[in-house]
């Protein structure tokens, strides 16, 4: 009876244990598919070559058709994922040091319409 007690006390450490682990594994704000970054609702990011290191350039009527892939107040680095402040004060989310966007007239999951725009400045964001 003891060692049913021990075992049962043991099993409720360890499940208590991985689960205290993935509540605090920080997640990726994005993830690949087909070979190219693509947001929470899996629409493709776009990276700018006007970007300063660290620092978007795009902002105000730019971001409006390159919507930023905006991050968390709270959010912080996982990884190769930085967090970038943007002119207005919020924050967006970056990888590799380059911040990365959306492009407003993607309408669904795959499209790469924005890659080559603007003097091909826009490209779809690789991992």
């Amino acid at each position: 009876m003891l060692r049913i007690a021990s075992l049962t006390i043991l099993s409720a450490a360890l499940l208590a244990g991985c689960a205290t682990g993935t509540a605090t594994m920080a997640k990726s704000p994005a993830t690949t598919m087909n070979g190219m970054l693509v947001g929470p609702t899996q629409m493709t990011l776009y990276v700018f070559d006007k970007d300063a290191a660290g620092k978007s350039m795009c902002n105000g009527g730019c971001a409006s058709n390159w919507p930023p892939l905006m991050a968390p107040a709270n959010a912080a680095p996982i990884g190769d994922w930085s967090v970038v402040m943007r002119d207005d004060g919020s924050k967006q989310w970056a990888y590799k040091g380059r911040p990365l966007y959306h492009w407003a007239k993607d309408t669904k999951p795959g499209d790469m319409t924005g890659d080559g725009l603007l003097n091909n400045s826009w490209h779809v964001a690789k991992p």
